[in-house]
C-alpha cells in the first residue's frame, strides 16, 4: 500500500481491541457502534496481494458481531490507515478493490462460501494528512456525468467512512476521554511545542485513571516514542519507558527541545534579514546580482556575512568584493 502507516505506530495501535473500540466509540456514527458486541472483536488482520494495483499491503482488518432486529451477524471492520501527505482521489477504486480482494481472501480461506454469502463490511479510512480530505467517499459518485435513471442501477456503490483526524477540534477531542483521543491530539499538536507539552499531559491524565493503566502505557509510550522520533525530536528516548513515571523527564526533555527549536528559528531569522540586507545593498550598488554571487549567499553564515555587509561600503565590483 501507498500509506506509510508502518512508520506511525498506529498499526500497532489498532492491534489492539481496546483501541478498535475507541476508534468506533468515539468517532464513527454511535448509531452503529450501539449495535456492536465489542467484547466479540476478532482480529483477521494480514498480508494480501492486489492484482490491480500490483503491490502488497497490511490493512487493519477486525470483525465484530452486530445484533439488530433480533438477528446477531458478524461485520467486517476494514480500517484502511491513510498517512499520506496528499490526498489520494482514486481513494474509492483503491478501497473497492482492496474490499473485492478480501472478499476473495475469505472465500479462499474458507472463512465463507459464494453459497452462503458475503458478509457485511465496514470500510473506515483514517487520515491525519495536514490537509482536508477532499475525495469523493462512494465511487458511484465519480461515475461522470450521471447517468440516465435506467443506468444507475448498474453502476457500483461502496461507500467507506472517512475518519480526519484534522477536523476535530481540540474541544472536541477533549470531549473523548480515551488514549486514542490523547493520540489524536499529540498527532494534531506536533507542530507546536508547547501543545506537544499539553497534549501529552492529556494523554497522561487520561491513561491515569484508565483501569489498564499498565497496559495502556506500554502501549502508548511505544507509540509516542515512535512518533517523538519521527519528528525528530532530540529527547533521550532510550529512558522514556513509561509516559506516567517518566513524565517529568519527558516534559522537561520537550521544553529543553523547545526552547533550541525557538533559538534555531531566531539564528534563522537573523541570517535571512542579513542576507536580504546584502542582495539589497549589492542591487542598489551593482545592479543585478549574479547567480553564484547568490549561491555563495546561500550558504554563507551570519560571520561571513557580516564581513561582506562591511566589505561592500568599499568595493568597486561584486568580483572585487567576493575576491573572484
Amino acid at each position: 500500500m501507498a500509506s506509510n502507516h508502518h512508520d506511525t505506530g498506529y498499526k500497532e495501535l489498532f492491534s489492539y481491541p481496546e483501541f478498535v473500540q475507541q476508534l468506533i466509540e468515539g468517532f464513527a456514527p454511535s448509531e452503529i457502534a450501539d449495535l456492536m458486541d465489542f467484547s466479540t472483536l476478532k482480529n483477521h488482520s494480514g498480508n494480501y496481494i492486489t492484482p490491480l494495483f500490483e503491490e502488497k499491503f497490511e490493512d487493519v482488518v477486525w470483525s465484530v458481531e452486530v445484533t439488530w432486529e433480533g438477528m446477531t451477524q458478524r461485520v467486517f471492520l476494514y480500517i484502511l490507515l491513510e498517512f499520506q501527505s496528499a490526498v489520494d482521489r482514486t481513494m474509492p477504486i483503491r478501497l473497492m478493490h482492496y474490499v473485492a480482494c478480501f472478499y476473495s481472501h475469505l472465500i479462499k480461506t474458507k472463512v465463507t462460501t459464494v453459497g452462503q454469502g458475503m458478509p457485511p463490511i465496514l470500510p473506515i479510512v483514517l487520515y491525519n494528512g495536514a490537509k482536508r480530505w477532499t475525495a469523493k467517499q462512494d465511487i458511484y459518485d465519480m461515475v461522470q456525468p450521471e447517468p440516465p435513471s435506467f443506468l444507475q442501477v448498474n453502476q457500483p456503490h461502496l461507500r467507506y467512512y472517512l475518519i480526519d483526524e484534522g477536523r476535530y477540534t481540540d474541544e472536541e477531542l477533549g470531549l473523548r476521554q480515551t488514549p486514542l483521543s490523547g493520540v489524536f491530539s499529540i498527532e494534531k499538536a506536533s507542530t507546536d511545542r508547547k501543545g506537544l507539552q499539553k497534549a501529552v499531559d492529556r494523554i497522561v491524565s487520561i491513561i491515569q485513571t484508565d483501569p489498564h493503566k499498565d497496559r495502556i502505557d506500554k502501549i502508548i509510550t511505544r507509540w509516542l516514542k515512535r512518533h517523538l522520533q519521527r519528528l525528530g525530536a532530540e529527547v533521550n528516548l532510550d529512558q522514556l519507558n513509561s509516559l506516567v513515571e517518566d513524565k517529568d523527564m519527558l516534559a522537561e526533555n520537550l521544553e529543553n527541545w523547545a526552547q533550541k527549536e525557538q533559538m534555531e528559528g531566531e539564528q534563522r531569522g537573523r541570517l535571512d534579514e542579513a542576507r536580504d540586507n546584502l542582495r539589497a545593498q549589492l542591487s542598489f550598488k551593482f545592479g543585478d546580482v549574479p547567480s553564484w554571487v547568490e549561491d555563495r549567499i546561500d550558504r554563507a553564515d551570519h560571520a561571513q556575512l557580516k564581513s561582506w555587509l562591511r566589505d561592500i561600503l568599499f568595493a568597486n565590483s561584486v568580483d572585487e568584493m567576493f575576491n573572484q
